[in-house]
């Protein structure tokens, strides 16, 4: 959205005018001016959160890409329906209610009615010989990703994920956006050892030379995506015209960020990068961004962990522009 050269000058008064030497609040001063200008409100609201944690297995899986069996993609799900996933733990803590989507977990569909569920297919295709989805199947996860996030009167949306080899669609999809080798981008995700990781790159290498070098961002979602971050790419899209913020969590989410201001620019002002992963790569994917992400714990969880981590950071920045007192208001002698 568009905001008057007015709005900025009243913003920056505001934020300056507050008992404080100036920029002394340093990036909590930046975040409350980037939640001011999405709400286009001098007076914004940062009170109701949601994460929303998308859920889907990846062909590529098969090919030994991680540490873990395909499986627990599923066991993960019923985990996180039973409250029992950091996540959950994180979520409790911060009072945010979590939804779970089933957007194509392998295996037959999971019967729980605290389930969201939208599958799309039972997992993606193995896009090392082959596109990982079918277009129709890519718009469809996209379109769901934006109904989720305008659903509800949230101010703020986290966004998790979780599927099995979805470090491998992220390199992948980071490096065919960026044009960059997909070596640069390829970590241990799950926990690999040396031999797992060598077997990792020359998996990815070779389902990198399928393609161009370089890919429009939905050329790259429907051959090397997932279901799963193709719908939180459509939540982040969704999410600027409901003027909410998304908290993005690590690698796999900034993937899907990647996609999402790719495909409209104009959304980097809605996302809030939560922190910097200890997933190799990640890195290099936020400087493509160009993003400087608030926190850095050595987090390589997902989940929308590190999302649920920031969410008190966009809280205090709101209550700071609406609840700290000014120089005039205090009766504050300001700087000389």
């Amino acid at each position: 959205m568009t905001l008057s050269h007015d709005f900025e000058a009243a913003l920056r008064a505001k934020i300056d005018g507050k008992t404080k030497p100036l920029g002394a609040l340093g990036r909590i001063e930046a975040l409350a001016a980037q939640i001011a200008r999405v709400q286009g409100s001098l007076t914004p609201r940062m009170e109701r959160g949601r994460l929303i944690l998308f859920a889907a297995d990846h062909g590529m899986a098969a090919e030994g890409v991680s540490a873990y069996p395909a499986e627990v993609t599923r066991q993960m799900v019923l985990n996180f329906l039973a409250g029992g996933a950091a996540a959950n733990v994180f979520a409790r803590q911060a009072g945010l209610p979590v939804a779970v989507v089933d957007c194509g977990v392998a295996g037959p569909p999971i019967g729980d009615p605290r389930l969201i569920a939208r599958r799309i297919g039972p997992g993606t295709a193995n896009a090392r010989h082959g596109p990982a989805m079918t277009p129709a199947q890519c718009q469809a996860a996209l379109d769901l990703g934006r109904e989720l996030a305008q659903e509800g009167g949230f101010e703020a949306l986290c966004l998790g994920e979780m599927g099995i080899g979805n470090t491998s669609a992220a390199a992948l999809l980071a490096a065919k956006i960026t044009g960059a080798p997909v070596a640069g981008f390829i970590g241990r995700g799950t926990g690999l050892d040396a031999e797992g990781l060598a077997r990792k790159r020359a998996i990815l290498e070779a389902a990198a030379a399928r393609t161009a070098p370089r890919l429009s961002p939905a050329e790259a979602l429907a051959e090397y995506g997932g279901f799963e971050i193709a719908a939180m790419a459509g939540a982040m899209l969704g999410a600027g015209p409901a003027r909410r913020l998304v908290l993005v969590d690590g690698f796999i989410a900034g993937a899907a960020a990647l996609v999402a201001v790719t495909l409209q620019p104009g959304l980097r002002e809605n996302l809030v990068f939560a922190h910097r992963s200890a997933e190799q790569g990640h890195a290099a994917l936020l400087a493509a961004l160009g993003a400087e992400p608030l926190l850095d714990l050595g987090l390589r969880l997902g989940e929308g962990s590190g999302a649920l981590l920031a969410w008190p950071l966009l809280r205090a920045a709101a209550a700071m522009l609406n609840e700290m007192a000014s120089f005039e208001s205090a009766a504050v002698s300001g700087p000389a």
